[in-house]
């Protein structure tokens, strides 16, 4: 069976980083079929891995965002933790890459910010080995760093995978806000180079949610309190901004991406809106005619509290996900798992 795999919404901020007045949870908020265990300290951004070889083994991992004693966990299905790697210097957004020949193995990776070190990190899966020899640094020689978002685009050719890392930080300029790092294998470690700057930025607040669409070769990235930038996500075809979306339908707060796949081309962007405990689904493929026009379809609230980080899958997981899931961050320490059949519902009624 195919994969399909999505990421990005990010950072909910439970011990005093938020906006100082939480909205309340609607009354018709979708509820989670499975709620995680509490990590320590913050959670802040999910991504599910399915093992390509056997596609009912699934795993989701978070980041748990603290200063020194942050971590990076490991869920089962049921939101047991079962496996981590601590400690690590707040560990920010985390995405999933699968296939890269690291050592002469094929290798899914784990791939995340920590922006205590001005650092992304690497780690294998299932099992969350290191294979980064510490860390690869970014934005280096940069006045601003602080990596936060992250997001890994997968270039098939006749060689194999060939796998980047989209960083973006804390705060930059208007333009070059992100860096795009190509992650290569060297004696068995993986490393990074850069191979572009791009990306617009309002100033208002900062980029965190970015997610790249592989099949379509988009990258989307949230400008909170401002919109959605879309871009190619081939460095080689350059810089264009292609799409700028969703700025009139959000409370306040653009935060975390996911993509929902229907099809290899088809399917939903889905954006928390943070400050409203909802998401506001847009069309993958665009409007028609018009692949870079996407109007929302639909708002679905949620029983996620001010979600910062979003993860979904379109696979069929066991018989509580028969349409896949969506995974939210939420505040209380803990991730939502979702059945989208009760999104899809929301919008087939649109």
């Amino acid at each position: 069976m195919k994969i399909q795999f999505m990421t990005i919404c990010s950072a909910a901020l439970i011990f005093g980083a938020c906006t100082s007045k939480l909205a309340p949870v609607a009354d018709n908020a979708v509820k989670p079929s499975v709620v995680t265990e509490q990590v320590p300290n913050d959670t802040d951004d999910p991504a599910i891995w399915v093992n390509p070889n056997d596609s009912t083994q699934v795993m989701v991992i978070g980041t748990d965002k603290h200063e020194k004693t942050g971590g990076l966990y490991a869920f089962d299905m049921d939101g047991k933790i079962i496996n981590k790697v601590t400690p690590l210097d707040r560990p920010n957004n985390v995405d999933i890459a699968y296939g890269m020949n690291v050592g002469g193995k094929i290798q899914d990776i784990a791939v995340l910010t920590e922006r205590g070190t001005n650092m992304i990190r690497v780690f294998s899966l299932p099992d969350l080995k290191p294979l980064d020899n510490g860390g690869i640094p970014v934005f280096e020689g940069e006045t601003e760093r602080s990596p936060m978002g992250i997001a890994l685009y997968t270039q098939k050719d006749s060689t194999g995978n060939k796998i980047f890392a989209v960083v973006g930080r804390k705060t930059a300029g208007p333009d070059n806000y992100l860096f795009q790092y190509e992650l290569f294998e060297d004696a068995g470690q993986v490393k990074g180079k850069k191979v572009r700057a791009f990306g617009k930025f309002q100033g208002g607040k900062e980029i965190e949610a970015i997610v790249v669409d592989n099949e379509l070769g988009y990258i989307y990235y949230s400008d909170e309190g401002f919109g959605i930038h879309k871009y190619y996500a081939d460095p080689s075809k350059g810089n264009e901004e292609l799409a700028l979306f969703g700025q009139k339908d959000f409370k306040s707060d653009h935060e975390g991406i996911a993509l929902y796949k229907s099809s290899d081309s088809t399917g939903y962007i889905v954006i928390s809106n943070q400050q409203n405990n909802s998401f506001n689904i847009y069309p993958r493929e665009g409007a028609q005619g018009k692949p870079h026009q996407h109007d929302r379809v639909a708002e679905v609230p949620v029983s996620a509290i001010e979600c910062d980080g979003a993860d979904a899958l379109s696979l069929p997981i066991g018989t509580k996900f028969s349409k896949g899931m969506l995974v939210a961050m939420s505040n209380g320490r803990v991730f939502h798992y979702y059945d989208w059949q009760i999104f899809q519902d929301s919008i087939s009624k649109k």
